[in-house]
């Protein structure tokens, strides 16, 4: 009888049983995150009723020990200051290596910084349980889990346990925090380094589509495009459905005349800032589309290694935003553009299209001239692409 408690606890749970609970169990811990931490308490993206707040906070106590106000102060503390020495867990600065493998122990370092709480904690839960119980004993949280387990499915709930203990700190501290800051795609020319690791949010709860949300940092909606799944966002409706939560805030899409207006006014202007990632994520896309077809040409033209070399990286040089690249990158944007006046034309619209939002010093007036300057210019290039872009940012509605 001992030895059957001891390998299937008081459940007599088989393997399969196990692997059930477990993944069920790390499971609610990641929505747990995304929902309840990530999305209403660090971004206020929605409002969770108190009921499904309590069962998250313990649940989290009891699964992870993280602290709800440490936990949004950091994250907030990560937009604030995103790839930067002062960013908590920024792969640009402290290697991918070191935030994959040593994620948590950043986190732990950066809830010790008394500064970082203060300046950035606000709003988060103050009541007795907070102060007296999920904040005094964090690790008593976790502890009793372990004994739970135990008795639940024997040596192996010792395994399941350890499992818990290390989903978090590996899915969301090293592989969002870091791989989602290095490697996937981009639907947005945001000005961090945030990529979506994978276009189908299941696993790590939505939070895979990490450009998306950097660019919509208070979107309750993680998913953009058609072809993308966000599960958070999945469990928010049912949650809202059920009438437990309360969305305040999702990224809206942009909207589209059926017609573009000849002179420009200032609704359309305000719907091109409002949607400026997206406009410029439209004309990288642009860019690349130019260069397909100028590769042949150009291929045919290069004469030297150096000129072969830069065109061989030419699509991630029009893909990037100039002000993230190298000054060795730079050089060798120029030299693409040396080597072809339809990427040049391209290159120095694009400078001339940012302007217009980053001059924080002009009036909506002179952004809507600027902008009808720029649309006039554009159209009589002769430049296919920058004619189809003109024609894109009139039909822009508010």
């Amino acid at each position: 009888m001992i030895a059957e408690f001891l390998t299937s606890g008081i459940t007599g749970a088989s393997l399969t049983e196990m692997v059930i609970y477990t993944l069920i169990a790390t499971h609610i811990t990641i929505v747990a995150v995304t929902v309840y931490l990530h999305r209403a308490q660090a971004h206020r993206a929605l409002d969770v009723h108190p009921a499904l707040a309590h069962f998250f906070r313990a649940w989290l106590w009891l699964t992870t020990g993280m602290s709800t106000r440490a936990w949004a102060a950091i994250h907030r503390k990560h937009h604030a200051k995103c790839e930067t020495p002062e960013d908590p867990h920024s792969p640009q600065t402290r290697g991918l290596k070191t935030v994959f493998w040593q994620g948590a122990e950043l986190y732990r370092a950066e809830a010790n910084n008394a500064e970082t709480i203060a300046r950035y904690g606000h709003g988060c839960p103050n009541d007795w349980l907070e102060n007296k119980v999920y904040e005094r004993f964090p690790w008593q949280g976790v502890g009793v889990t372990l004994v739970l387990e135990f008795i639940l499915f024997g040596f192996p709930g010792v395994s399941i346990w350890g499992i818990q203990m290390l989903w978090i700190p590996v899915l969301a501290a090293g592989v969002i925090n870091g791989i989602g800051h290095y490697w996937g795609y981009r639907n947005y020319d945001c000005v961090d380094a945030s990529r979506n690791i994978l276009p189908w949010g299941i696993l790590i709860g939505g939070e895979e589509l990490h450009n998306n949300h950097h660019t919509h940092a208070t979107s309750a909606k993680l998913s953009s495009k058609w072809y993308e799944f966000d599960i958070g966002w999945m469990y928010i409706r049912l949650f809202s459905f059920l009438g437990l939560v309360n969305v305040k805030k999702v990224a809206q899409r942009p909207r589209f005349a059926s017609k573009g207006q000849a002179r420009l006014d200032l609704i359309t202007v305000q719907a091109v800032i409002n949607h400026r990632y997206d406009v410029m994520a439209r004309y990288a896309s642009s860019m690349r589309k130019a260069f397909r077809a100028e590769a042949a040409r150009l291929k045919q033209q290069a004469q030297s290694a150096q000129e072969r070399s830069v065109l061989a990286k030419a699509k991630k040089l029009l893909s990037i935003d100039e002000a993230k690249l190298s000054n060795a990158q730079r050089a060798e944007l120029e030299q693409l553009c040396a080597q072809s006046a339809l990427i040049h034309g391209l290159v120095e619209m694009r400078r001339e299209l940012r302007v217009i939002w980053e001059r924080t010093n002009l009036s909506k007036e002179q952004m809507l001239a600027h902008l009808q300057q720029w649309c006039d210019k554009a159209e009589q290039s002769g430049n296919q692409w920058l004619q189809d872009m003109s024609l894109r940012i009139r039909r822009y509605a508010a």
